[in-house]
């Protein structure tokens, strides 16, 4: 066996209470925090690596927590002995013994990341395709609320240094418009704002609130749920249009790029299965020239750390924005040097992830299985 050999894996979780309180979006769906599973991957010379998952409850995506550990707890025990900095063979394997699920794999995929950053003494992004810049441009999102406390909310984010607002829309499309209009007018002539719908639109309201805001600067993010109205909108669509939860795989991507669907996309890691698909979605991005955004559906420290690291791998001049899930919830999981200043953050530098992790914030392991 060699160093590198998967010795053991041990899985976690952490409850991460929103430091805001109550997240809503379209549809009258809401969370209170992140329920996050955490993975670690020992190797046989002895180093961890760690990896994590976070659903938005369990409406955002077709993902929930319990689900994801069940499925880690199939997984694990048939990646034992393997050798764990060859992730792309693991991920054939992985989708080979579970077909689908691809959140359920994200959090092992990422532990495999930091452990091949630990052996080789490399940092993710370095291993992704080498950074670019040293910053990140960061964007809060604006949860659903009425429009003067949508307003109030985002006055606060711009106190705090944000410089870009992600506006939550998706419910009646009369109440959308004045919540648009409102944080439109209660913030900088400069702020960037992301006009969100959640999927939650149909072709009819989504043509309704372009026409209604024609005169406000802002991109339109994710209005309908089905490809096709999302291609229907696109031919009436005088703004940038990125889509989001539709991006969940490389075909859906080729197929938006002949149609001429998008303007950029969020890939989001337990959407499509973890770092390494991430990778292979976005490099394709990249090679049409779309905008990008990497991140993820929730987490702390662990989860910010990978998808900032592939994030800054992404050529600048094609990075849209990214998050700072870790500044969202009330609790850690891990020791990381992230510095935010004017709407940016720079992220850790060390081996894999750069980060500490305090295995000490989790408590016992759900679940562990060893050689």
């Amino acid at each position: 066996m060699s160093a590198a050999t998967i010795s053991s894996i041990r899985i976690y979780r952490q409850w991460q209470p929103f430091r805001d309180g109550t997240y809503r979006c379209s549809g009258g769906r809401s969370a209170e925090g992140f329920d996050s599973s955490i993975v670690e991957i020992t190797s046989r010379d002895g180093l961890l690596g760690y990896g994590e998952m976070a659903p938005l409850g369990s409406f955002y995506d077709p993902a929930f927590a319990e689900g994801a550990r069940a499925a880690m707890r199939e997984l694990a025990p048939h990646l034992l002995g393997a050798d764990a900095t060859g992730i792309e063979a693991l991920n054939r394997r992985m989708d080979l013994l579970l077909n689908g699920h691809p959140y359920a794999k994200a959090a092992i995929d990422m532990a495999l990341w930091d452990l091949r950053g630990k052996h080789c003494g490399l940092s993710l992004a370095t291993m992704s395709g080498g950074a670019e810049g040293a910053t990140l441009a960061l964007y809060r999102s604006i949860a659903q609320q009425a429009p003067d406390a949508m307003a109030a909310r985002a006055q606060k984010y711009i106190v705090e240094g944000y410089r870009r607002l992600q506006v939550k829309v998706g419910l009646d499309v009369n109440d959308d418009i004045a919540r648009l209009q409102a944080v439109r007018a209660a913030v900088p002539a400069d702020t960037v704002l992301f006009c969100d719908a959640n999927a939650s639109w149909g072709t009819a309201d989504t043509r309704r609130f372009l026409m209604a805001t024609r005169d406000l600067d802002y991109t339109l993010e994710q209005p309908c749920a089905s490809y096709d109205e999302n291609l229907a909108i696109r031919r009436v669509c005088d703004r940038p249009l990125v889509l989001d939860e539709t991006i969940d795989s490389v075909d859906v991507l080729l197929r938006a790029m002949a149609d001429g669907l998008v303007d950029g996309i969020t890939i989001k890691l337990a959407r499509v299965g973890g770092l390494t698909k991430a990778k292979l979605v976005r490099d394709i991005a990249i090679a049409r020239n779309l905008k990008v955004t990497i991140e993820d559906t929730g987490g702390a420290e662990i989860d910010t750390a990978a998808y900032c690291g592939l994030m800054l791998s992404t050529p600048e001049a094609l990075r849209q924005h990214t998050v700072d899930f870790h500044n969202w919830v009330t609790v850690s999981n891990a020791k990381a040097d992230f510095r935010i200043a004017d709407g940016a953050m720079t992220i850790p530098v060390g081996p894999g992830l750069g980060i500490e992790v305090d295995v000490n914030t989790f408590g016992d392991p759900v679940f562990a299985c060893q050689l």
